[in-house]
């Protein structure tokens, strides 16, 4: 009897003993799904967190190159005409050699949405105090765009980024202005050193006793003035009465001097017209030399017949001067007779 009681013991011990590792198991179990679920959500959050979503499948990426991305980053969002269809997956260098330091940014597209190769990517400011962000400009003509392709990369200047532009040039002009403003500073304490400092102090003093001396004379000027006041008053009066005393007298004179000369050249004027008038009146009557030569025809006829017969006579002279004029040491006579004049 105490036997079988031993060993009802020893068995509900053991049935003890392997319902406890039963139990032990199905908590470590637990612990292990718990902790791979634990790691597959925070693998999953790390990924989205930088664009890519384990649970989409397979999302079409595209390329751009720039220069400068602009504080660009993963995760960033991409956009069409104002509406997020992506995300940026990756920013890397661009291994080729001859390209160093540029930028090669991958995003990914998740919205359905169809456009060529030739559109345009651009890197924005995405509000006043937001990052960077990506804004696809789509073209629709040429070849359609599929995953892998490059796309061509711009940079929209921000507000910050083309004030800075304008103001580069002005702030390098204030610059030499600075600069030069200096120099300028510099020369001026040069020249104005203590010996010269001394003779400025010195020409300010006697600039100061000679304004002193002009402002004492002015006073007295005015105290003369105050004196002579109606002395000078009649001074004054005197002198403008001579003056139109003598413009009176000056304008009398000027008139009957311009209406003797008048009369004067009135008179020799009609004393020439009465000369020419009997001039005309002789010439028209034929009497005197010019008034005979215009009226007598047979004293013009004459005077004609006789230029011509001097016009020959002139000529006959040069064609046969010998005949005139002879000139001879040993009396040597022209044999020659006379002979007619040529025609």
């Amino acid at each position: 009897m105490y036997s079988l009681l031993d060993d009802g013991i020893i068995k509900n011990i053991r049935l003890l003993v392997l319902n406890k590792k039963v139990l032990t198991l199905s908590r470590e179990f637990k612990t292990g799904v718990v902790f791979i679920a634990a790691l597959a959500l925070f693998i999953w959050g790390y990924n989205y967190m930088k664009g890519k979503n384990l649970f989409d499948g397979n999302i079409p990426t595209y390329f751009a190159k720039y220069q400068n991305v602009q504080g660009l980053n993963s995760a960033s969002k991409v956009t069409i005409n104002g509406l997020q269809v992506g995300k940026v997956q990756n920013i890397t260098f661009n291994t080729d050699p001859q390209k160093k330091g540029q930028l090669i940014v991958e995003f990914s597209m998740e919205a359905d949405f169809e456009f060529s190769k030739n559109s345009e990517v651009k890197i924005y400011s995405d509000g006043l105090m937001g990052g960077k962000a990506i804004a696809i400009i789509p073209s629709y003509e040429g070849e359609k765009a599929k995953s892998g392709d490059y796309l061509k990369g711009s940079i929209e200047s921000d507000i910050f980024s083309s004030m800075g532009e304008k103001l580069n040039p002005l702030s390098a002009k204030l610059e030499s202005v600075i600069v030069s403003a200096d120099s300028l500073l510099v020369g001026f304490n040069d020249i104005l050193d203590t010996p010269t400092r001394k003779h400025l102090k010195n020409s300010m003093l006697q600039l100061d006793q000679s304004m002193t001396s002009f402002k004492a004379i002015s006073n007295n000027l005015n105290e003369m003035l105050e004196q002579n006041k109606e002395t000078l008053a009649k001074t004054l009066t005197n002198a403008e009465q001579v003056t139109n005393e003598f413009s009176e007298l000056t304008q009398n004179l000027n008139k009957e001097l311009t209406e003797a000369e008048i009369a004067k050249t009135v008179k020799e004027l009609q004393t020439t017209i009465t000369n020419i008038n009997s001039i005309v009146t002789n010439l028209d009557k034929g009497e005197g030399s010019l008034g005979k030569l215009l009226k007598d025809e047979k004293m013009y006829t004459n005077l004609t017949n006789a230029s011509k017969e001097l016009e020959e006579l002139l000529h006959e002279m040069k064609e046969h001067p010998k005949r005139f004029v002879h000139f001879s040491l040993f009396g040597k006579k022209d044999k020659e007779g006379y002979v007619d004049p040529v025609e």
